[in-house]
């Protein structure tokens, strides 16, 4: 992840564009729908905190760290005021034009630094939310408190990220527990 999150250069404006979207899907666990249709007035950089209107019209609370929400400072004061130019626009992401990435803009900029970062995997802006999923419950997050930030209705539907952190549960049981081996000499 830290690779493909530093592929973009922040020497110019779409870099500093392009390592803030990565940023945030990653620390927000957005849906690219939900990324590509930010307004700037659903920002709040200083509480790390984005207001996202998700599936089904309903508006939750993402999450940012401290890494994201440099991210997108240095684009909000720098990246974005040169990509926009002489126009108004509100939205949050924009191409050189000034006018709104679209969802697919995100793909194909996504999978670019993938391949930059010398990913050998097919990466897509939902692999980012994986990840952030996987990570929260691997760190010890209820399933719940991830539930909530991904914007799942149903408990259900997060559930099936917890067959990854599962599997790594059970990788590191099978190193660290003295008796996992059913070798009695060891351990206790």
């Amino acid at each position: 992840m830290r690779q493909l999150l530093e592929a973009p250069s922040t020497t110019t404006p779409q870099g500093q564009r392009d390592r803030a979207i990565l940023e945030l899907l990653y620390a927000s666990g957005l849906r690219v729908s939900e990324l590509a249709s930010l307004d700037i007035d659903q920002i709040d950089i200083a509480n790390r905190e984005i207001r996202v209107w998700g599936k089904g019209a309903k508006e939750r609370l993402a999450l940012m760290g401290k890494p994201a929400a440099a991210a997108l400072r240095l684009y909000l004061q720098q990246g974005r005021p040169q990509l926009l130019g002489k126009g108004r626009g509100r939205a949050l992401f924009i191409n050189r034009y000034g006018e709104r990435l679209t969802e697919r803009m995100v793909q194909h900029l996504v999978k670019r630094y993938a391949k930059k970062a010398g990913l050998n995997r097919e990466v897509r802006p939902h692999l980012l939310r994986h990840s952030f999923a996987t990570h929260l419950l691997d760190g010890g997050a209820d399933l719940r408190v991830v539930q909530e930030l991904l914007g799942h209705a149903s408990l259900g539907a997060t559930q099936v990220y917890t067959q990854v952190a599962q599997s790594r549960a059970r990788r590191v049981y099978d190193l660290a527990h003295p008796r996992a081996k059913g070798n009695e000499e060891e351990g206790i």
